[in-house]
């Protein structure tokens, strides 16, 4: 009892009690930073969905996308407040954090040597979902191959081409992404027709075509301008082309384009308009006679007929 007595005694209570103040007003103002970062946070969540509605996204695909970003930052600014709030409080208990300072330090660099290329997928993922580059559900072309994108990660990109093969990108590895889906998508077309044909009346046939399909209950909605038709665009061996293209909503060129396609068939069908295929001529030169002369100047073989 009184080695206790002996060792309150030696206390410095003055000492204790401002060190414990001091601790006591650390952990309240880590918490109130946890708090300040926390309704940020919440706030830049509700803008983001906000703008993703806006754009167009899925309403699930924008609350996830936004639900990501926070959450990563929530977490990443906590470690960081937690670790100085830790950092502090071993300094006020009389610990050196130099020593701790630098092993972390060195710890960091290995790491960071040994996961640079993981480092680097997570930073590009980041800003990918950040900038709202692309999305769930939207067609793009990714290092020249093309697909739906299925799900966006903060390391991976993945897609799914017509053929159903998935294709996974790392994202630090993405030199360059074609959005096709992106606001809205355009069908454009070249139609071929015959060198005898007037092509103010194959112009004029087009666009009766993309106005009936734009007055189409089926059709009409997914288009969202007039037809444009860029005017005769080359001479090819066969047929004149003509150049033209149709705005729609995202992801719908390719169904408006077909139908397109399809009542155009049938309009020049009934227009008596020709669409013509390639022809190519065999020439075997000044020595050799044409077929057609050959088969006329043959003399006709004899026949022997035994009685």
């Amino acid at each position: 009892m009184e080695l206790v007595l002996e060792y309150f005694e030696q206390v410095q209570w003055d000492d204790l009690i401002f060190s414990t103040l001091r601790i006591l007003l650390i952990l309240v103002m880590a918490w109130a930073v946890m708090y300040a970062v926390r309704t940020a946070l919440s706030r830049m969540e509700r803008r983001l969905v906000e703008r993703g509605k806006q754009q167009g996204d899925v309403p699930s695909e924008a609350s996830k996308r936004a639900e990501t970003l926070v959450r990563l930052l929530r977490q990443a600014v906590m470690i960081v407040v937690w670790v100085m709030a830790l950092l502090v409080i071993l300094n006020e208990f009389g610990v050196s954090v130099t020593p701790i300072l630098a092993s972390a330090g060195v710890l960091g660099l290995a790491v960071g040597f040994g996961a640079q290329n993981l480092v680097r997928d997570i930073i590009s993922g980041f800003f990918f979902i950040l900038e709202n580059q692309v999305r769930v559900g939207d067609v793009v072309v990714v290092n020249g191959t093309g697909g739906l994108v299925e799900s966006i990660n903060f390391r991976t990109l993945v897609l799914r081409d017509l053929e159903g093969k998935v294709h996974i990108f790392p994202n630090g590895t993405i030199d360059a992404v074609t959005n096709l889906t992106r606001e809205w998508s355009a069908y454009v077309f070249d139609i071929g027709v015959a060198y005898k044909e007037d092509t103010d009346r194959v112009v004029d046939i087009l666009k009766a075509v993309g106005e009936e399909m734009r007055a189409d209950a089926e059709y009409g909605p997914n288009i969202i301008e007039d037809m444009e038709i860029f005017g005769v665009d080359r001479f090819g061996d066969s047929a004149v082309v003509i150049k033209g293209r149709i705005k729609t909503r995202p992801i719908k060129q390719w169904y408006v384009g077909r139908e397109f396609l399809r009542r155009v068939k049938y309009a020049f069908d009934a227009q008596g308009v020709e669409i013509p295929f390639p022809h190519r001529t065999l020439y075997f030169g000044e020595a050799s006679p044409p077929f057609l002369a050959r088969m006329l100047n043959r003399e006709p073989a004899s026949t022997d007929i035994d009685q």
